[in-house]
């Protein structure tokens, strides 16, 4: 494959539908993620995942200045930040906040794409200043650290069901989220283009209907007997 689409105008025009219908017709696999909330409404959230899973909280087996946002995030982007997605799993904490506005303006300084998570972040007003997109489960006003601690980076997680691989293409928009196989971006993203050519047809073919074109009641069986 050439080089792998990191920027959003490879999608440009896309839905997470077309998105999930082009997948469908090439995997069976669940692939989708539903009922996100974001602070960035009108941002599309596309690029390459990176993750970090969390762990539930416990300061004696794992030590916070090892365990903790700041060393996760920098060992998971590694030395190319720019236009990755980062991919935040709460492991069952979906009510606990995964970040919040301080955290996370190492996304916003480092170029990243934005995130996904299955988790609460904070600071929604403040996250929709930065330069990405971000999605989650909701918005939290209490701190989460107490109860969840990132644990590793660059492993493979689910979230809503759906596995996410790092290296593996993330798409969200207000509709929901979907994870694409790295090795076939670049055919799931024409096969998209495929689904929204033959969807604006349709349209076409229905802008253009008139009523003597669109197609005559079937009578019930017992209408045609009587």
């Amino acid at each position: 494959m050439t080089a792998r689409p990191n920027q959003a105008s490879a999608v440009h025009g896309l839905k997470c539908a077309d998105l999930v219908d082009a997948m469908g017709r090439l995997h069976r696999h669940r692939c989708h993620i539903l009922d996100l909330v974001t602070p960035t409404p009108g941002r599309v959230l596309f690029g390459s995942a990176v993750t970090i899973s969390y762990f539930p909280s416990c300061s004696a087996a794992l030590d916070p200045e090892r365990y903790n946002l700041a060393n996760l995030f920098y060992e998971a982007v590694g030395d190319e930040p720019a236009g990755k997605v980062i991919v935040l799993a709460s492991n069952g904490y979906t009510d606990t906040s995964m970040g919040g506005g301080t955290k996370l303006l190492r996304l916003h300084q480092n170029g990243c794409a934005g995130l996904l998570t299955d988790g609460r972040l904070r600071d929604l007003d403040e996250l929709a200043r930065y330069d990405f997109a971000a999605y989650c489960s909701g918005e939290a006003t209490r701190w989460g650290g107490d109860s969840v601690t990132p644990f590793q980076a660059n492993v493979p997680v689910v979230l809503q069901g759906v596995g996410v691989v790092p290296g593996q293409y993330v798409f969200a928009d207000s509709s929901g989220a979907v994870v694409i196989p790295d090795v076939q971006i670049e055919e799931v993203l024409a096969e998209a283009r495929k689904v929204e050519a033959a969807d604006a047809a349709v349209r076409d073919q229905i802008a253009r209907e008139q009523i003597r074109d669109k197609p005559k009641p079937v009578r019930s069986r017992e209408r045609r007997s009587s």
